[in-house]
């Protein structure tokens, strides 16, 4: 349940910044009282949630729910806060992502529909003091001006329906597992919405809510959403990588500069994050084995 590679983040919380105005045609009802789209067209704005909508990645938090929860060991959660300072340090790559959605995979195959549902507390614990307030006034100008807004993830579709019900968006994207029977059989239940298949679910919700996407935007961080970002008119990057941050200024591309942890003290940040996880889990073991003695 973790956008673009559900690659987990150490503690880092948003700082504020400054909100650059809206670029591009507007809609109907804006605050300049100029009508942008011709009636009957829709207009959407779809943002990428990991290091877009919030700061780092959502992917920790998930894997800290499902650990509490007994799904996972404390192996996996090591390893996966190891994967975060990869992703965090040198980005994803699209073997990795398939590498997080068939270990996903794994890991909920059985798993009743409602066990999944009970990780929402915890999972929005941690999410939410991370979402950028910067991005979040972006959104809700858009729907101010009657334009509807989404999340796209990669992380799951309950995790994407979720927040968009949380923070008032119009909806949510995200990847999607077969379900039999009320219970997650492992297998995905439609593309990876990563890289083109992004794409190929915004096409969808396109066709099914007349939406113009030429005269829709995107936002992203990634050079993994470029198709994303290339399927609409008005493409925003956000705090992009390298790759990006060149394809951005030859496009002539509108970029959002937030203010973000420097690089040595998201190292420092995310080695503290692996410490403090491995010294929790370390005194659970020894809670657990103390408690086995005396019964």
């Amino acid at each position: 349940m973790a956008d673009r590679a559900a690659h987990p983040e150490p503690e880092e919380r948003p700082r504020q910044g400054r909100v650059v105005q809206l670029r591009g045609r507007r809609a109907a009802g804006g605050p300049d009282g100029a009508s942008a789209t011709p009636a009957g067209e829709c207009v959407a704005a779809f943002f990428d949630l990991d290091k877009t909508l919030m700061a780092g990645s959502s992917g920790i938090f998930f894997a800290r729910a499902a650990y509490d929860a007994g799904m996972i060991s404390r192996a996996r959660l090591l390893r996966d806060v190891y994967e975060n300072l990869r992703f965090r340090l040198r980005g994803s790559t699209d073997e990795r992502a398939d590498d997080v959605r068939r270990r996903v995979g794994r890991m909920i195959a059985g798993v009743p529909e409602r066990e999944l549902r009970r990780l929402s507390p915890r999972v929005l614990a941690g999410v939410l003091p991370r979402l950028y307030p910067q991005m979040l006034e972006r959104a809700y100008t858009h729907q101010d001006e009657g334009v509807d807004v989404y999340i796209v993830t990669a992380a799951s579709q309950e995790m994407a329906d979720l927040l968009a019900h949380v923070l008032a968006f119009d909806g949510g994207l995200g990847s999607r597992s077969e379900v039999v029977d009320g219970r997650y059989t492992g297998r995905p239940a439609g593309p990876f919405n990563y890289r083109e298949g992004k794409v190929l679910s915004m096409r969808e919700l396109a066709l099914r809510e007349g939406i113009d996407l030429g005269a829709s935007y995107a936002y992203s961080d990634s050079e993994s959403d470029l198709p994303m970002l290339r399927a609409v008119g008005h493409p925003v990057v956000v705090n992009p990588d390298r790759d990006l941050r060149q394809i951005a200024l030859q496009e002539g591309w509108e970029v959002l500069h937030l203010d973000r942890l420097p690089r040595r003290l998201k190292l420092l940040a995310a080695l503290a994050a692996a410490a403090c996880v491995g010294a929790c889990t370390v005194g659970r073991g020894h809670v657990a084995a103390r408690a086995q003695r005396r019964a």
